[in-house]
Parts: structure tokens; sequence; C-alpha cells
């Protein structure tokens, strides 16, 4: 079977090149990654995990821990740090965690202490000082994607500011009955998000002295079906509509629009509707929305733990320093499309 010094001359590359190559290390140009890769399968060299892992301490095995897979946002993120946690020559452990307390328990004090892991990317979970604790006396790396974690490196949008603009752009347009749909107690769990982005859409209520009314205010799972039967209650009334939604996601703002059309309203001529997520159908439906690029923070986080993970190389005790953690603001974008438009004149407005 051929070696590593044939997969080098084959390549053209040296041998260490070609070993930090196909061991996923990150300081590899893509085109030596790519002439290792071409020139090992091409003599069926097959690198040994198992040898390289006793002599590096590494597994070459990232976990991560999500709320629930099947959600767009969650199955998004996945998909952005299996693509580069491939690209690097590593291996994904995904753990769902469901709505399940003892689940998320067992996950977070056993399994991933388990020596197979060489660092940990959580989503939408706040972990305790004791969780991150015993995941860093361990020498596991920490990510976490949607809000900060103390002694951990962070990936998070501002909620609060976005939720701000998105309120404010249907202000600017003159809208002064403005609603908005959340999600329900049981999401605010972990980073609070609903309650995030409910307080920036108060705040920018405020700040142009507009009057928050709680029968405006509705709650739902932050699914479209969700949103559809709480958006049947919200416009049903017989008495004042709104004439603008702000919706704390792109899915419930998809089921507002929805109900919306039962009820013969026209989106924007008689109710505005804005999200946030930057979800795929909010192209289809014309949605003005926040994109936040869910993949994009996916590809971020698994780089990042793969950085920390190349920063202990050399460490006296093969561990990351707590110093080392860092939080970073991913970009985001306001799309603007058809789906908000200026407040109908009295004339027009539904009763």
């Amino acid at each position: 079977m051929a070696g590593i010094k044939e997969v080098a001359s084959r390549a053209g590359l040296s041998v260490a090149t070609v070993s930090r190559a196909l061991s996923g290390k990150s300081n590899v140009s893509s085109k030596s990654r790519r002439l290792a890769q071409e020139a090992a399968r091409e003599l069926g060299f097959v690198p040994s995990y198992h040898a390289s892992s006793l002599a590096s301490g590494r597994n070459h095995n990232i976990g991560l821990v999500v709320p629930n897979v099947q959600r767009w946002y969650f199955s998004s993120v996945l998909e952005g740090v299996s693509e580069t946690l491939l690209d690097a020559g590593y291996d994904l452990t995904l753990y769902n965690v469901g709505e399940q307390p003892e689940r998320r328990n067992s996950i977070l004090t056993d399994f991933l202490l388990r020596k197979r892991l060489d660092a940990v990317i959580t989503v939408a979970l706040v972990l305790s000082e004791e969780e991150i604790g015993q995941l860093l006396a361990v020498h596991r790396p920490i990510v976490g994607i949607g809000g900060a974690l103390r002694g951990a490196s962070t990936i998070r949008i501002d909620d609060e500011g976005l939720a701000m603009m998105a309120t404010r752009h249907l202000i600017g347009l003159g809208h002064t009955r403005i609603a908005h749909i959340t999600g329900d107690a049981g999401l605010n769990r972990d980073f609070k998000l609903p309650q995030l982005r409910q307080k920036g859409f108060s705040a920018a209520l405020a700040g142009a002295g507009l009057e928050f009314r709680p029968e405006w205010h509705v709650t739902a799972d932050f699914t479209i079906q969700g949103a559809y039967a709480a958006g049947r209650r919200l416009l049903g009334t017989s008495t004042e509509r709104p004439t603008a939604v702000f919706a704390a996601s792109d899915e419930m703002a998809v089921g507002i629009m929805l109900a919306a059309r039962d009820f013969g309203l026209r989106v924007p001529e008689d109710l505005s509707v804005v999200g946030i997520d930057g979800h795929e159908l909010s192209e289809t439906f014309g949605l003005t929305t926040v994109s936040q690029d869910p993949r994009g923070q996916g590809r971020l986080a698994a780089a990042t733990a793969l950085a920390l993970l190349e920063g202990a190389v050399g460490d006296s005790d093969g561990g990351t320093a707590a110093t080392s953690a860092q939080d970073q603001e991913y970009p985001t974008e306001f799309v603007i499309r058809h789906s908000t438009a200026v407040a109908p004149g009295p004339a027009t407005r539904t009763a």
C-alpha cells in the first residue's frame, strides 16, 4: 500500500504539507488540500486517524448540539457546519436535544465529555457556567451560535436591534397601527430570542410615540401553521385591525400573510408584513425581511472551532485558554421586497 511519501511525490508537495492537508489542519491552501486529496485517492492511501489521534490527541470529530434539527434554521446551520468540517477532514457528531430537558442534561454532562470529541458547537442553547466549566476542564473548545456564552467563543446577531430596525421600517412607511407576533413562553427558554425581538419592537414603538396595544400582541410557535392560526385570531376581529405586522420569524410572517388572504386583505395594500430570518420561502412570498444567513453562521462556527483547535497546538496541557474566546456579531442584510408599502389612507383602511 502506498505511504504518505508516495502521496507527496504524486501531489508535488512536501510530506509535511500532505500530512497537514489530510489531517484537516487549517493552515493549508485549498489548492494544496485538493492536490493531496486527489493523490491519496489515486493511490488508495487512507490516513490512519487512529494513529494520528494517538500522536496528536485529536479524534477529528466535532459535536454539534441543536434543539430541533427539523426546523429550517437549525438544519441550515447544520449544512454550514457539515460542509466546512468535511472540507477540513473532520467528522461531525449531531446531538438533537429536542424538547426533553433530561436528554439535554445527559448530552451536556455525559456524551460531550467523552474523549472522542475535539470541540463542541451549540446552537441556540444557553449553557450554565458549570456546563461550560466541565467542557473547558477537559480541554474542549466551545463555540456557541445564538448568544453570548461566558468563557466560550460565540456567534450571534443583534436580535433586539434588528427587530427595532424592522419595526422602524414600518413606522417610516406611515404605519401607526402595528401588531407583533412573537414566540410562546417555551421558546424563551434559552437565549430569549422572542423576548429580545419583542423588546426591539416595543422600543421602536416607544421611540415613535406609538401605543403598544396588548390585543395586537399575539404568540405562536415560530411555525407557519401556528402563525396562521394566530393570524386568523388577530385579523378576524370585528374591531379595528392593524395595518402592519412585525413577525419575529419569516415562517410566522408567511402564516400571517396566508391568514390575511382568508379575510380578503391584500398584502401590502391593506396589510404590510415584515419578518426576520432570510428563510428560503421569503423570496417566494415577496417578504421584506432581515436575512441572517444561518448556513454562513454554521460555516463560521466550524471555522472558529477549527481555529481554536489549531491554537491549542503547542499548549503545554493541550487546552485552549478562555482568553481565546471571542464574541462575533454576524453580519445581516435588510431585504426590502413587496410585502411592505406605505400605510393605507383613511378611506381605504379596513375597519
